[in-house]
């Protein structure tokens, strides 16, 4: 039992340092909220927007994910914008946080067919820690591992860039994450991956429904590929728009991912909805679990809040907001 006890810590270290910097993306990006993955959406928009993600993932399972996040990015001038986000992530007995800080800039390729590009690039501050306080000794394990000193604590820096293509109601964004090998301890006993290079692609269209209904229409598609192991997923995603004389909305939409080897095979299917008021924006997402787990847990549950406020239309069309545009 002993040497369970020392495989299965050493198992689940070697799984907290590969889970560094490669925190999984879930639907935070579809509540209007799409700076979670591409700095270059920093500074388009209303001058400056704040949201804050709360994430409960697999509930009813010990010590499953949970993570806070917050985001705001603001425009300066008419064609640049800055943004900074703040994260702190639990696993288990892993624990990362950390911060993102961007700049974007913006550039109109043609006025008139409103085909533009934006360019964007992210610092990177990484903080990742085993804690140890919950690792407790047993009749059959009497002491603690003694690879297991302290709480490993780790600080790495990284860079983002990404570029993001938009005509009229089309846009993609292509980011490059971590464009670093990781810097680490070679005294580290515990072998650790230092590619951590990852590329996101975003993809969609808003359809405008008819006239004076308020309505539109965005199927979107969300592609990550890790190079370490070239394990890659898919967000197929559809959701909907209903404005109201005051540019009020209220929205749904839903979710289907999927391991790129397995497309009938969902990891989840995350229905959504959320709305906007005045300058308050609410929004809530449930992915329901598809696989084996799905017995011993309720699902993953992300809420999101916001703010927009100091509004002001950019003199460029380049950084006005895309959404009911």
């Amino acid at each position: 039992m002993q040497k369970l006890v020392t495989y299965l810590l050493f198992f689940t270290a070697v799984l907290s340092y590969g889970q560094e910097l490669n925190l999984p993306v879930f639907t935070q990006y579809l509540a209007d909220n799409n700076f979670v993955i591409a700095p270059t959406y920093a500074g388009i928009g209303d001058n400056v927007k704040i949201r804050a993600n709360g994430l409960t993932q697999w509930v009813g399972i010990k010590g499953a994910p949970d993570n806070q996040s917050v985001y705001g990015d603001i425009r300066i001038a008419d064609r640049s914008g800055v943004g900074l986000s703040f994260y702190s992530d639990r696993n288990g007995n892993t624990i990362q946080s950390g911060a993102k800080f961007s700049f974007a800039h913006h550039l109109t390729l043609d006025y008139y067919s409103k085909i533009y590009l934006s360019l964007g690039i992210s610092y990177n501050l990484n903080n990742f820690r085993i804690d140890i306080n919950n690792f407790n000794t047993t009749h059959e394990a009497p002491i603690i591992d003694p690879l297991v000193t302290d709480d490993r604590r780790n600080t790495n820096h990284n860079f983002d860039l990404g570029a993001l293509f938009r005509w009229k109601a089309f846009f993609m964004s292509l980011n490059i994450n971590n464009v670093l090998d990781k810097d680490f301890d070679s005294s580290i006993r515990f072998k650790e991956p230092n590619l951590l290079l990852n590329y996101q692609i975003y993809t969609g269209y808003t359809f405008r429904g008819p006239k004076k209904s308020g309505l539109e229409f965005e199927p979107s598609i969300f592609y990550q590929m890790f190079t370490s192991d070239k394990r890659s997923a898919t967000d197929l995603n559809f959701k909907f728009r209903k404005y109201n004389r005051n540019d009020d909305y209220f929205w749904g939409g839903i979710s289907y991912r999927f391991l790129n080897d397995q497309l009938l095979k969902p990891l989840n299917i995350g229905p959504m909805v959320g709305f906007k008021k005045s300058i308050f924006y609410f929004g809530y997402a449930y992915q329901i679990t598809t696989n084996d787990l799905s017995a011993y847990n309720s699902g993953t549950h992300v809420i999101t809040v916001g703010i927009d406020f100091l509004q002001g239309i950019s003199n460029c069309p380049c950084t006005q907001d895309p959404v009911h545009h």
